[in-house]
């Protein structure tokens, strides 16, 4: 190899290809899998205990988008203190936001998150996107984000 091409080769990144999964510690496992079960119609392709590292998982699939979203459950007693609640503004996770492909199935994700009685923000509507805000029984914020075309066109 010469000196040019192991220059380029240490410069150049390797591709990815999109995002194997998603993991969140939760506090819960059966809770938290029918709320995304029922609310996104995921269903459990995979459950397993680590007993080295202490903590008992479920995997979920959104077959459509081939969503693979793991479900966290660490040993040890749940946090009972709201101070222990996720909350964005500590180190990690922020939230979780899934693509909707219109602003009618933006609509219509509201009109489920109602007649599922499950709080949310109502849709906020901006110049490049709209989005309703939601959390997962964990107080994980979820978006459901409609990205409008002068959005999209930033990306290309």
């Amino acid at each position: 190899m010469t000196a040019t091409s192991s220059t380029a080769a240490a410069t150049t990144a390797p591709t990815i290809t999109g995002v194997s999964h998603i993991d969140l510690s939760v506090t819960d496992l059966d809770r938290s899998e029918r709320f995304y079960a029922e609310l996104l119609g995921m269903t459990r392709v995979l459950d397993g205990r680590n007993d080295e590292r202490h903590f008992a998982s479920r995997y979920l699939l959104h077959a459509e988008s081939l969503l693979i979203l793991g479900l966290v459950q660490h040993d040890g007693p749940a946090p009972d203190d709201a101070a222990d609640a996720f909350h964005e503004s500590r180190i990690g996770l922020d939230h979780l936001s899934f693509n909707v492909a219109s602003r009618e199935e933006l609509d219509a994700w509201l009109a489920r998150l109602d007649a599922q009685g499950v709080p949310h923000s109502g849709i906020t509507e901006g110049d490049l996107w709209d989005v309703l805000v939601l959390r997962d029984p964990d107080n994980i914020q979820l978006e459901l984000f409609h990205m409008k075309p002068a959005a999209a066109s930033l990306l290309s």
